[in-house]
């Protein structure tokens, strides 16, 4: 990368131009717009159920379909971003997003729901890692790339804690309105797009596109993901949940083999061989799995158990939503002073915390005694959501950064399903009230303290906790070794 592209600041800048915040608040509103998206549709499901008459069945459909096309394609996503430019995927999806939510917000049928709800989360799938590539590539590596990938990570997790409260209020003028509203933004951001976003000029992989490992890995993460979806209801069709997990995975060895004997392959597996990388994508799994756990389990307590409305219960978890403040402006400067592994160790420890004190809620719990948690929880985000998404592209070469997005937006999507699963069998599995509650909190309790084990080895290897700011924002990091 040039000292200067498309007029960002040179490399040891550290303050941003114009243009540069121009981009990345283009670039943040996108993430923002993803994220609340899917929390605005989490707080219409009940009105949308009454209005179109929908089963429980369908009902969570309506969720799985988004969740099917996310994981699915997100892979595919990632590598199209590389090889057919980042620009171009960023602004091609994010007119399909626009066109399918706007398709979503006039159905009148389950069906026209669940294929919009599919389709938008494809438009994401292929979006997300083209504007952490774009973010990465726009952005100098050194303090000025720290302090664009705090905003745009703490713009990303304020998303879905701020949808929570816009969707309660938009669902009270009627639920099309959760879908309309991003059509709206999304518009403005595509108009802004296309006349500040530029690609970095930065070179592409050589070679074709890999098709049989698209189709192969493409077809692993719908089944996989599937087979995710179902584990939230045991006993509804035991076998075909594990019929098609173990499809899943037999596609995702095939992948593997297409892989190893491609010359243009669509994963270069030898970027899995980087222990950080594996450790940052297991790491955000976890934390992400704990985080849509909890974050259930809270929203059934307060309006099932204790009679809350959506507009109370948004407002209540309003509170995590100081991430959006802090992870831009206090983040950054931990990350510089501390180093990336430490103040992820920090914040996903936080998070394990929080979710130790919640587990003692009782039916009298006034929302004083729930607001430490809640808090560390914004806190634990504003901490670890940052740091996850800039060391997801550390020691990558810029060609492969939508792969790297691809994969850890992967993990993420992934934790998330795997999360509100886990959740559901357990409540399932244990007496309703508040002690099944109690019993299934335990869950992201657990996920969270083996994400924080994960993380800690990342503390523990040669020079990985002594590597300073300043060394990191004097050297570019180093390349991938290529397989």
């Amino acid at each position: 990368m040039s000292d200067s592209v498309g007029g960002i600041s040179a490399r040891h800048t550290a303050r941003m131009t114009g243009r540069a915040r121009g981009v990345l608040l283009v670039l943040c509103g996108a993430i923002f717009l993803e994220g609340i998206d899917v929390a605005m549709l989490n707080v219409a499901l009940p009105s949308i159920r009454a209005d179109l008459g929908l089963s429980t069945g369908m009902l969570s459909g309506v969720v799985s379909a988004y969740v099917l096309g996310y994981g699915g394609f997100m892979l595919l996503g990632g590598r199209a971003a590389d090889l057919l430019g980042h620009r171009r995927m960023f602004l091609l999806w994010l007119a399909v997003f626009l066109v399918f939510s706007g398709l979503g917000g006039l159905a009148t049928q389950g069906w026209m729901l669940l294929a919009a709800r599919f389709v938008t989360g494809i438009a994401a799938a292929f979006m997300a890692p083209a504007g952490l590539a774009l973010v990465t590539s726009n952005f100098p590596e050194g303090p000025v790339r720290t302090r664009a990938l705090g905003v745009y990570a703490g713009t990303a997790a304020g998303g879905f804690s701020l949808g929570l409260v816009a969707g309660g209020v938009l669902t009270a003028f009627g639920w099309r309105w959760v879908f309309f509203a991003p059509v709206v933004l999304s518009a403005l951001i595509l108009a802004a797009a296309l006349v500040l976003v530029r690609d970095t000029g930065g070179g592409r992989p050589s070679g074709g596109f890999d098709l049989p490992g698209a189709f192969a890995v493409t077809a692993a993460m719908l089944l996989l993901a599937y087979g995710v979806v179902r584990l939230e209801h045991p006993g509804d069709g035991p076998g075909l949940t594990a019929g098609a997990n173990a499809a899943g995975l037999v596609m995702l060895v095939l992948f593997v083999a297409i892989e190893r004997r491609s010359s243009s392959p669509l994963v270069r597996l030898g970027i899995l061989r980087s222990a950080p990388l594996v450790r940052v994508n297991a790491a955000a799994l976890l934390f992400l799995f704990a985080f849509a756990g909890f974050q259930f389990l809270v929203t059934l307590y307060l309006q099932e158990l204790r009679g809350w409305n959506t507009m109370q219960t948004g407002l209540a978890m309003l509170v995590i939503g100081i991430d959006t403040v802090l992870a831009p402006t206090l983040t950054p400067r931990l990350v510089n002073r501390f180093g990336n592994t430490r103040v992820l160790f920090g914040g996903v420890v936080l998070a394990a915390v929080a979710y130790a004190l919640f587990l003692p809620v009782g039916m009298d719990w006034t929302y004083t005694a729930m607001l430490p948690a809640l808090l560390l929880l914004g806190l634990s985000f504003s901490l670890a959501y940052g740091p996850l998404t800039m060391a997801a592209t550390e020691g990558v070469d810029e060609d492969e950064h939508g792969l790297a997005g691809g994969l850890l937006y992967t993990a993420m999507q992934f934790g998330t399903a795997l999360g509100l699963s886990a959740v559901t069998a357990v409540g399932v599995a244990a007496r309703s009230g508040p002690d099944g509650l109690r019993t299934a909190l335990v869950v992201p309790l657990v996920a969270a303290a083996l994400g924080a084990i994960i993380v800690a080895f990342g503390l523990r290897a040669p020079g990985g906790a002594a590597a300073s700011a300043q060394d990191a924002a004097a050297e570019p990091a180093a390349a991938a070794p290529r397989a």
